[in-house]
C-alpha cells in the first residue's frame, strides 16, 4: 500500500511536535499501581503522529509548530527531519522549552497522561507566519492543499485560523489533542471547508449529549452543522459520513499493546489513503487497517 501513494509535499501539519515520554506495563493497573514495564522516549505529539504516518505512506509533510532552541529540540528537529519531514518552516524559541508529553499505559489501557504543550500555546500565532505572510501563502495567496491541525493549539488561535482568509482554500482535517480539547473544535464545527475527526467522547462533548455508537455520534455532529466528520469508537466501529452519506465498518480485532497515537495514525491514514485517489469505504478501511496494526505494536509495511 506504501509503495504506491504518490509522493507529495503539498501538506501541513500544524500542531504539537514534542517528546513523548510513555510508560507501559504488560499489567493491569489501577490508580497507586507500581508496576515493572518499559518507558520510552520517542517524537511524538499530535501533529507529529500525524506527520509520521504521512510520511510512512509516502508523502512529504511540512511541519508548523514550536520547537525550544535546548537540546533537547535540536535533537527533536533532526529527528523530524530524519523521518522524512519538512523542518525550514518551524518556529525555534530562544526563551521557551521544548514541549513533552508522559503518559501511563497498562494492559487495561491508558491510566492518565500529562500534555506539557505550554511553549506552543504561548509561541501563538508565530508558528503560522509561513503560512501567512509567505513563503506558504499569505491572506492574498492563500494555500490550497491538505492541512492537519490539531487541537492543541489556543480556542483564540484556532478561532483566527477559522475565519482567517490564509485559510480560506484549504482542505482542513481537524483533530482535538484529547478529549479535555475538544471543545476546542467548536470554531471549526459549522466551518465550510473541515473535516473533523473524533473519538465517540469527544463527539459527544462537542454535541453535549452521550452516544453509543460511532454512527449516532456522526450523525449528531452532522446535525449541528458540520460538513464532514469522522468518528471512531476504539475497536467496535468507525464511521465517516456527510449529510447525505454516512458509511460504518468494523476494525479488525487485534491485541492492544499501544494505544496513545492511535486516534493520529487513523487520521493520517485516511488522508494518505484519500490523497492516492481511495473511494471513501477503501479510505475508511486502510485507516482501521492503520491504526490496528499500530495498536498491535506491528511494524507497518
Amino acid at each position: 500500500m506504501t509503495r504506491g501513494m504518490t509522493k507529495s509535499s503539498e501538506i501541513l501539519c500544524i500542531g504539537s511536535v514534542l517528546w513523548d515520554v510513555i510508560g507501559r506495563s504488560a499489567s493491569a493497573m489501577r490508580q497507586g499501581s507500581d508496576v515493572p514495564g518499559r518507558i520510552t522516549r520517542l517524537p511524538g505529539g499530535v501533529a507529529m503522529n500525524i506527520a509520521m504516518t504521512l510520511a510512512r505512506f509516502g508523502m512529504t509533510p511540512t511541519l508548523l509548530t514550536a520547537i525550544g532552541r535546548d537540546p533537547e529540540g535540536d535533537e527533536l528537529v533532526s529527528a523530524c527531519a530524519r523521518l522524512g519531514m519538512i523542518t525550514d518552516h518551524i518556529y525555534r524559541s530562544q526563551d521557551l522549552p521544548t514541549d513533552r508529553y508522559m503518559a501511563v499505559e497498562g494492559a487495561n489501557g491508558l491510566i492518565a497522561a500529562i500534555a506539557d504543550a505550554h511553549s506552543l500555546e504561548a509561541a501563538g500565532a508565530k508558528i503560522l507566519h509561513p503560512l501567512m505572510h509567505g513563503p506558504l501563502g499569505s491572506e492574498g495567496t492563500p494555500f490550497a492543499g491538505p492541512i492537519a491541525l490539531d487541537g492543541n493549539l489556543t480556542l483564540d488561535l484556532l478561532e483566527k485560523i477559522a475565519q482567517s482568509p490564509a485559510f480560506a482554500r484549504a482542505d482542513l482535517r481537524v483533530a482535538p489533542a484529547s478529549p479535555g480539547k475538544a471543545e476546542r473544535l467548536l470554531p471549526f464545527l459549522k466551518h465550510a471547508r473541515a473535516t473533523l475527526y473524533v473519538n465517540l467522547e469527544e463527539a459527544g462533548l462537542l454535541c453535549q449529549r452521550e452516544f453509543s455508537d460511532s454512527e449516532s455520534a456522526a450523525k449528531g455532529l452532522l446535525d449541528r452543522g458540520a460538513l464532514r466528520v469522522l468518528v471512531t469508537d476504539g475497536g467496535h466501529s468507525a464511521t465517516v459520513g456527510r449529510a447525505d452519506d454516512i458509511l460504518t465498518q468494523t476494525p479488525p480485532a487485534v491485541l492492544v499493546t499501544r494505544v496513545t497515537g492511535a486516534g493520529d495514525t487513523f487520521m493520517a491514514a485516511h488522508i494518505a489513503s484519500e490523497a492516492d485517489g481511495a473511494s471513501n469505504a477503501e479510505a475508511l478501511s486502510r485507516a482501521l487497517q492503520a491504526a490496528a496494526t499500530y495498536v498491535s505494536g506491528e511494524t507497518p509495511l
